[in-house]
């Protein structure tokens, strides 16, 4: 299968692009290299620096004919989304718009979207399951419900196929620190290098830690499952910010204690996933356990030498 990924050099893309190439498809990467890097792409990957923005894009899609779109570029801090929405806007809906328009011209069979469990806002009753109300607190949230809504409307004129993969907080290997499940780059981080450590607000707020291998997994078993439908996907585990830093520290031997800072704007108290329809539908499921995934994170950080 003939398979383009945008934002396949970033955190998350990168690895859903080896789990497709480790499958046996043909895989093509569209990144703008604004937070994605080169060395992330596989050699076995074709590769175009192109913003999903730009009308250039359509040179991509003639030239390589994909069957499935997966698209992965956004932007994605809610910090960066309240201080910028125009912006945050700008990529996150209107670049998924130009990326729709370019599948249904050159006869996509389906798109499968990276949206987010930030849709939900504060949850009502957890674990949140995909009929939970909508409602976003961060332009990013809204933004990443707007790009379902848009999935659906390309549905009904056009007869394109989507899935689309609510995430949890997903951390692994190459994470940047400024994305949603950032916390975990940031600690480890500080923590390698010996630096203090913030928690923001209490540190009894809670996340679902998803590792990324598994949501790339997600993304696999998304090719030929879940037309037309969205999905959590997480571990149904929440984890505190204080745990979380309790099990960081063991792992890398951190003295420093914390300090704590006020709560940030768009940030929620709780959340995690229910993931059962993407078990059942997907044939899907969590399988990295919390402390391996911390720790090969904590590995790869530390192999990388000096951090910015």
């Amino acid at each position: 299968m003939r398979i383009l990924v945008t934002g396949g050099a970033g955190f998350i893309g990168s690895h859903i692009v080896e789990t497709y190439l480790d499958a046996g498809h043909s895989v093509t990467v569209v990144d703008n290299l604004t937070s994605g890097k080169r060395d992330y792409v596989p050699d076995e990957a074709a590769f175009y620096e192109i913003d999903v923005r730009d009308p250039e894009l359509a040179r991509a899609f003639e030239i390589e004919q994909p069957d499935v779109v997966n698209h992965q570029a956004a932007q994605v801090s809610v910090p960066n989304s309240l201080a910028d929405p125009v912006y945050d806007t700008s990529v996150n809906v209107a670049g998924l718009v130009n990326v729709l328009e370019q599948a249904r011209r050159h006869d996509v069979r389906k798109v499968i979207f990276a949206s987010s469990c930030a849709v939900y806002g504060d949850p009502d009753e957890l674990p949140i399951r995909e009929d939970h109300p909508i409602v976003p607190l961060s332009p990013y949230g809204q933004g990443k419900w707007a790009g379902e809504h848009y999935l659906a409307l390309y549905r009904r004129l056009y007869g394109l196929d989507f899935t689309a993969l609510r995430y949890a907080n997903v951390y692994g290997p190459r994470q940047d620190p400024y994305g949603e499940a950032g916390v975990i780059t940031v600690f480890v981080e500080l923590m390698l290098d010996d630096q203090p450590v913030t928690i923001y607000d209490d540190g009894d707020q809670t996340r679902d830690f998803v590792f990324v291998g598994d949501v790339a997994r997600a993304n696999l078993q998304a090719l030929h499952h879940g037309d037309n439908a969205i999905y959590n996907v997480g571990t149904g585990d929440a984890v505190s910010i204080n745990v979380l830093f309790d099990r960081l520290r063991e792992l890398v031997g951190l003295q420093q204690d914390t300090r704590h800072a006020p709560p940030r704007p768009g940030d929620i108290r709780h959340s995690v996933l229910d993931p059962a329809r993407a078990v059942r539908d997907l044939q899907w499921g969590p399988a990295t356990p919390f402390e391996e995934g911390l720790a090969r994170t904590i590995e790869f950080f530390a192999s990388q030498g000096e951090r910015g």
